[in-house]
């Protein structure tokens, strides 16, 4: 082969390994897409993996977990660290049934509460409002939680392990950490109920080892019962705070805990959930008696959840909520471990098995303030900082208390005053005599705290159509007085006159009629406008 036909085939050579170079690397790139066609074909015709839960912790490899319902022992993944698997964790089970992965705890799932705790640590756990309960294994989480009944966990979907210790909201509304700071001097007019208060529970507290000596079985609980408006939750509230004060002034290492339960609350439609409802409350209190606070379970209108049960056969709530709450006071040993305090506006419609001595051993009248009652209520809301209109005083003058003092007895006589314009309801007795309530016939603390209130209004926008500052005058509470019993001129139906009547204490036994008096009040004209 000579060198020219050489030289004519190597530009042919070059041309020829490039294009088998540019052959090969297209080769290479089909290459890897039929290798990723087939990887991605892999996975969509690969069957999924299943989600299960860890019910036990692995041991040698193997692991006990439920997926879809029903329970295997399952080899662990050489490649996972079985020390951080943990009971309850959701695991991750390939089509061979081997646990490929760790995903964690499901951060869903249904709360329920605890029936019952097991000698064994399981848990007897059921739905709000259901009958159905399952028994549950703890979590990794809760082994070493102290749980109690009544509390709410979190269980897993699958309904086999207990999760997490849900927050316990509904009996945390019921008690207040704090005790309202409410001492006995800002209630006025009811020296006889308190003092039977601190008799009843001051003193069983304080002084522990003269009752034991004389072994006087200590009280209860106690009820608080008269008209509406007249202090009832009031001292209830201040009974807390004042115990908590003594005991603190005496060296006593003991805190109160007021637990503020209104009656309708523990109400519910569903069967035996007033019941639990109870035992919660009481247990709560059991609980906090332990930690070392004196509960005070306060009931308000106490009527309304532990009213008279009826010998009938349809179902009724108090018919199984009376039983449940005799149980549990029967369950407390006295005022020392916890301190139940009831208020009703109608005591006689409240189940005699819980008024009987025993369970709630005193019953305390919070009656209607008189004038003297009623003037050191009024006092207590007219302060000597407050502004009044008499020879323009001020705080800071030495007259200031006389000045209120002078406009509290001036509203106090206006509101007892025995006139035909203040004649509110006529009563018909059976021997004929007739008796006429007046407006001091029905006063009552929130009625002069209502009054003051309206006042206080009056002066405001007295102010503002001024552009003066000036303070409150005798005129003012008489234009609140006449706006306060305007709106309370409001009677009961016929068939509703006894049931009426026992709310303004009024003994309904030998009443025959009950007429309201709408008398024509005389229209009162000032600066204010017409009344």
């Amino acid at each position: 082969m000579t060198m020219d036909e050489t030289d004519r085939r190597r530009p042919l050579l070059f041309q020829l390994r490039r294009q088998l170079q540019e052959d090969e690397i297209t080769f290479e790139e089909a290459r890897r897409t039929i290798v990723e066609l087939e990887g991605t074909l892999e996975k969509v015709t690969a069957p999924a993996n299943r989600v299960g839960t860890l019910l036990a912790p692995p041991e040698n490899g193997v692991a006990y977990i439920t997926v879809g319902g029903s329970e295997y022992y399952a080899n662990v993944d050489a490649r996972l660290d079985e020390r951080r698997l943990k009971v309850g964790t959701r695991v991750l089970v390939n089509e061979a049934f081997a646990v490929v992965g760790d995903m964690g705890e499901s951060p869903s799932g249904t709360v329920g509460k605890i029936v019952d705790v097991l000698d064994d640590g399981r848990l007897q756990v059921g739905q709000e409002h259901g009958s159905q309960t399952h028994i549950l294994l703890r979590g990794a989480d809760l082994v070493r939680e102290s749980l109690k009944a009544g509390e709410e966990v979190r269980i897993d979907p699958l309904f086999r392990v207990a999760l997490e210790k849900m927050p316990h909201s509904e009996v945390k509304d019921f008690y207040l950490e704090e005790v309202p700071d409410l001492p006995w001097e800002k209630i006025g007019g009811q020296k006889d109920a308190i003092q039977a208060i601190k008799d009843t529970i001051e003193m069983p507290v304080l002084h522990p080892e003269l009752f034991k000596r004389f072994q006087y079985s200590t009280p209860k609980g106690f009820l608080l019962y008269g008209p509406p408006g007249c202090g009832k939750t009031l001292i209830g509230k201040a009974t807390a705070y004042n115990l908590e004060k003594q005991v603190q002034e005496d060296g006593l290492n003991l805190k109160a805990c007021f637990m503020h339960i209104k009656g309708p609350e523990i109400l519910n439609m569903w069967l035996g959930e007033s019941e639990r409802k109870v035992r919660e409350i009481f247990s709560q209190a059991r609980e906090k008696r332990r930690e070392g606070f004196l509960p005070v379970v306060f009931i308000d209108e106490a009527e309304s959840v532990l009213g008279t049960r009826r010998a009938i056969r349809s179902h009724n709530i108090s018919n199984t909520v009376v039983p449940m709450f005799c149980a549990e006071m029967d369950g407390i040993e006295s005022l020392q471990d916890v301190v139940i305090i009831l208020t009703s506006n109608r005591p006689d419609l409240i189940d005699p098995a819980i008024l009987r001595p025993g369970r709630i051993d005193r019953k305390i009248k919070v009656n209607r303030p008189d004038e003297d009652a009623a003037r050191e209520i009024l006092g207590i809301y007219l302060t000597a900082d407050l502004p009044v209109a008499e020879g323009a005083l001020n705080a800071q003058d030495g007259n200031a208390r006389a000045a209120v003092d002078d406009l509290v007895a001036r509203a106090i006589a206006e509101i007892y005053a025995k006139r035909d314009d203040t004649r509110f309801l006529e009563v018909t007795l059976r021997s004929g005599r007739k008796d006429v309530l007046s407006r001091g016939d029905l006063c009552s603390g929130a009625i002069l705290e209502s009054i003051v209130q309206r006042a206080k209004e009056i002066a405001i926008k007295r102010c503002i159509a001024s552009g003066s500052v000036e303070g409150i005058g005798f005129e003012d509470l008489l234009a609140a007085i006449e706006m306060e019993y305007g709106e309370n001129e409001i009677f009961p139906p016929t068939d509703n006159t006894e049931d009426w009547l026992k709310l303004l204490d009024y003994d309904p036994e030998n009443v025959v009629r009950a007429a309201p008096i709408r008398p024509r009040r005389e229209r009162r004209t000032h600066r204010h406008g017409v009344v």
